[in-house]
């Protein structure tokens, strides 16, 4: 078998605000095996400035792992634990190599066209009247989640979107969900979250900077709104660390971004220790291109999590690679009648 590797460039559609700056760009990595007649791929989307992996010797270490690809997969994975985006895209690759279907990583109804995933439609920070206009949009698209990232723009100019959109739909028409990506100070957070609170917000992801552990257990204690741990479980990878955060923090919900902590196999660690604590979790996309979205989305099919996962990002990029993947009416489908056009191949 022999394995190698190509740097691709994602351009956002519109400069996507969150609370760590704007983004115009997304770095990715495509992982390509070849055995025989055979080939499969993978993406190993590092997300610079929030993965454990962003490091300067990213590329040194895909060249490593293509030197070695005829290495024990286990013994490969083992070596690639301080790199998950790169475990992830090898996880992907072999699968792919495997599979009768280069893109059909896991055969279900889902990739049969006979069932769709349950997502939540994404709102980015901005200005007051562009965040209006994609609710606006969301809404309107069919989206019965909604999820909005808050802390780049004045706290009561967002609490004011809240309220208007309250105003229109009951919780029980739209859910909302608010991701504040660590925007909040210790001495503010609860607060916010009572203020927060009078609109029925659904969840509040990650409220304070991941790393104050004490002081994120003291929230989830006195919370009047379920917190996500999501930036909280990135650079952990080993079982009893993992263990260790969820009984000392012990949050309502638990967010897995596969790119992010350890691909499939990472994830579920964290799934099942999760479960054991009745911590509830979806599953969130990482802006990775069309090919991963592919394999997290199926791979997330088989969980029969019925919450809305995160996962209607295959759209904000202009050079995306076309594939089965669609979003109707709050729902991503596989529409197996339309053909993937994947061309770094």
């Amino acid at each position: 078998m022999i394995a190698n590797y190509k740097k691709y460039i994602l351009n956002f559609k519109q400069a996507s605000g969150t609370s760590r700056g704007i983004l115009k760009t997304k770095e990715t990595y495509f992982l390509k095996l070849v055995d025989g007649e055979r080939m499969g791929v993978g993406e190993c989307a590092v997300f610079r400035g929030l993965s454990i992996d962003d490091s300067p010797d990213y590329e040194e270490k895909l060249q490593w792992l293509c030197a070695n690809i005829n290495k024990n997969i286990d013994e490969l994975l083992a070596n690639l634990v301080e790199y998950p985006s790169i475990q992830f895209g090898l996880e992907q690759a072999v699968l792919s190599l495997k599979s009768a279907n280069l893109f059909e990583l896991f055969p279900s109804k889902f990739t049969q066209s006979k069932d769709a995933i349950n997502i939540n439609g994404l709102i980015w920070m901005g200005n007051e009247s562009f965040m209006k206009q994609q609710i606006k949009e969301k809404i309107e698209a069919g989206f019965s989640t909604i999820k909005m990232k808050i802390g780049a723009i004045n706290f009561d100019a967002e609490i004011s979107l809240l309220k208007s959109i309250r105003k229109e739909f009951s919780s029980k028409e739209i859910e909302l969900r608010v991701d504040a990506n660590g925007a909040f100070s210790l001495s503010e957070a609860l607060e916010k979250l009572k203020k927060l609170s009078e609109f029925e917000i659904h969840s509040i992801e990650q409220p304070i900077k991941q790393g104050n552990i004490e002081e994120m257990a003291e929230l989830c204690l006195n919370t009047p709104i379920p917190i996500a741990l999501d930036e909280e479980l990135i650079g952990i990878f080993n079982v009893t660390n993992k263990k260790k955060l969820l009984q000392i923090v012990n949050p309502q919900y638990i967010i897995l971004k596969p790119s992010l902590v350890g691909g499939f196999k990472g994830s579920e660690e964290w799934v099942n220790l999760a479960e054991k604590q009745q911590i509830k979790w979806w599953i969130t996309s990482a802006l990775e291109s069309n090919i991963g979205l592919n394999a997290i989305a199926q791979w997330t099919y088989t969980l029969n999590n019925k919450m809305p996962q995160g996962l209607g990002t295959g759209s904000l990029f202009t050079n995306n690679f076309e594939s089965p993947l669609e979003v109707k009416k709050g729902h991503l489908h596989y529409n197996n009648t339309k053909k993937w056009k994947f061309n770094l191949l």
